[in-house]
């Protein structure tokens, strides 16, 4: 260790610079088919929640809906799929962070959710805007715990 640069050095003729403890640069190797599927995913993902925002518009001071469903959707789809990737079937290695992160990442909102709800707060709209922080909260709670539970038992009925 060399005390004036706080770098361990290692044995031999070329000197490590990276200091004690210091992840290895060559394990981000291993990561890059799964950052890949995260990013491809999450453009599938978000290109389908602004999809729904075309399809189905706020009006300005209007009740968030499409990113209440959005929401709520996703995490009943989240609930199914990882009892399914968990409980029913092997999954490729990649399965995981492509839909699950991925796509359902760039699907679900929390970004908006919180603009939504500040824009309600600042045009007066208090009530509402934490009738819908509450609704949100419980409803996407609610979707994928159900949608857990209703996988599991559609699981069960299959393998009598």
């Amino acid at each position: 260790m060399d005390p004036d640069l706080g770098v361990a050095f290692a044995p031999g003729p070329s000197p490590s610079l990276r200091p004690e403890g210091a992840p290895n640069p060559h394990a981000w190797r291993g990561q890059s088919p799964v950052i890949g599927v995260v990013a491809v995913g999450g453009v599938l993902g978000a290109c389908a929640r602004y999809g729904a925002s075309l399809v189905w518009p706020t009006p300005p001071g209007g009740f968030p809906w499409t990113t209440l469903w959005v929401n709520v959707t996703g995490c009943a789809v989240i609930g199914v799929f990882l009892v399914l990737v968990t409980e029913a079937w092997a999954a490729h290695r990649l399965v995981r962070p492509f839909f699950g992160t991925g796509v359902l990442g760039g699907f679900t909102t929390f970004s908006t959710y919180a603009v939504d709800i500040q824009r309600l707060l600042d045009t007066g709209r208090i009530a509402i805007g934490l009738a819908y922080l509450g609704l949100t909260l419980l409803a996407a709670l609610a979707a994928v715990w159900t949608a857990a539970v209703l996988t599991r038992r559609a699981l069960a009925w299959r393998s009598r």
